[in-house]
């Protein structure tokens, strides 16, 4: 039976941010604009986001204030979909005023110098939120950026086939190599879980979660690991269970994922906690089956997490009419304990806020803990997000990373060539991309 464990250095401490953006950043603002308030009305701002039904939250801000309006406008999530479409509002000199922004996108929207410096705006409500998901939209002492929710990763897994079967749940890889045996002898059809080849934040927040850090700075440039040696241990074993048929290869979110998920030959998926809005609107028949667990880990009683892309937040693009009504919409929106639990209820991610005792949702959501059999998932994702290696490093340039590393995995699983040529081919193009935009890398 192969074995896949080996040392693991835990890394605990805040997010690298300050350094990092002083490297890449180049005449960002440290001054917000004009308030333009009209003396006869409030003030009308607009916000894009792509999370669904989030127009509950930003009708709940307009019923309680008389001062700020806000208009919701839906975009599609992703650097080829809404984050395109900002940065040309901005070059164009017409941006909407507050974006959702992945914590993963905050640094390329930095060296395009497409935020407002909303420091005087909001520093104040530090104390409110999780230190490091503060530090994502920290750079140089200045806040560019609301922290909004955070994917801290968890599993989904069929507990009544897993019942069935006689399978534990596997609390390390090595059993889950084991279980993926026990299911895939079970029946033609059925496996442990989909490689995902086309979702880059499952492949990064695998690595993560496997001590790999793939960013860094030193002295005055920045570390490029990601073909390192923490890398390839979780390479080699997703390389293992593709070779022995153990894992199906598909994308997650396609039409066959969707009917493999309802039909039960897809057992687990790992994914953030605001995967469960996902989970039962897409296998709504299979209720009362399903449980959460936490990450597999590579060494026995460790309690190591990770994220999926980190997780979200509002920042104030530049040219905002309306800087300072933006960031208090921001603020509220993220802080706020009603505002907090409609986004909770509508999937958006574990909540950046500190304190969440006064957030319902997570208290008790009976539509949610039914569909889980009656189990409380957010005592895993809480457990989960707490356990999340806060030194990892989101570069300049991650829509580059994402779309790198999802070519290269699936051109490898296309050619059954090994995944560790996949994430060398990555490291290569990434340090090439940087060193075309000029950022120093050692």
């Amino acid at each position: 039976m192969p074995i896949f464990i080996r040392g693991h250095r835990r890394v605990t401490g805040a997010v690298v941010g300050v350094a990092a953006l002083t490297l890449a950043v180049t005449g960002c603002s440290a001054e917000g604009g004009d308030t333009g308030t009209a003396p006869d009305g409030p003030v009308e701002i607009t916000f894009q986001s792509w999370v669904p039904n989030i127009d509950r939250a930003v009708d709940a801000f307009n019923a309680s204030h008389d001062d700020i309006q806000v208009t919701l406008e839906t975009i599609t999530a992703g650097p080829d979909g809404g984050y395109a479409t900002m940065l040309s509002a901005v070059q164009a000199g017409n941006p909407a005023d507050v974006v959702q922004l992945g914590y993963d996108a905050i640094p390329d929207f930095l060296i395009n110098d497409a935020l407002e410096d909303i420091t005087d705006y909001v520093a104040g409500s530090e104390d409110l939120f999780v230190p490091w998901q503060w530090q994502t939209g920290t750079f140089d002492g200045r806040v560019y950026a609301v922290p909004q929710a955070s994917g801290p990763l968890g599993q989904f897994y069929r507990a009544d086939i897993f019942d069935e079967l006689g399978i534990e749940y596997p609390e390390t890889w090595d059993e889950y190599y084991e279980a993926a045996q026990v299911v895939r002898a079970s029946d033609p059809d059925r496996y442990i879980t989909a490689f995902a080849f086309n979702q880059a934040p499952w492949l990064i927040g695998l690595a993560q979660q496997g001590g790999a850090t793939w960013f860094g700075i030193e002295g005055d440039a920045w570390t490029v690991d990601i073909d390192g040696e923490d890398t390839m241990t979780v390479a080699e074993f997703w390389q293992r269970m593709i070779d022995e048929d153990l894992v199906k290869i598909e994308a997650d979110f396609s039409n066959e994922w969707n009917a493999d998920m309802q039909n039960g030959n897809i057992l687990t998926w790992i994914s953030g906690s605001w995967a469960d809005a996902i989970l039962r609107g897409t296998a709504p028949d299979t209720a009362g089956s399903w449980r959460v667990g936490g990450m597999p880990q590579w060494e026995a009683g460790e309690d190591v997490s990770a994220t999926w892309a980190g997780g979200s937040a509002s920042a104030v693009l530049k040219g905002s009419d309306n800087p300072e009504a933006a960031a208090e919409f921001a603020l509220w929106l993220n802080s706020d304990p009603e505002s907090v639990n409609i986004l909770t209820n509508v999937g958006a991610g574990w909540p950046a806020i500190a304190d969440t005792s006064e957030i319902e949702s997570l208290q008790d959501d009976p539509e949610v803990f039914d569909f889980y059999g009656g189990q409380d998932i957010w005592d895993v994702f809480a457990e989960s997000d707490a356990n999340v290696d806060t030194s990892w490093v989101w570069p300049p340039l991650s829509s580059t990373l994402f779309a790198s590393l999802t070519d290269n995995v699936k051109s490898a699983v296309d050619a059954g060539t090994p995944l560790s040529g996949a994430y060398e081919q990555t490291q290569t193009d990434m340090v090439d991309a940087l060193e075309e935009r000029g950022i120093s890398v050692d």
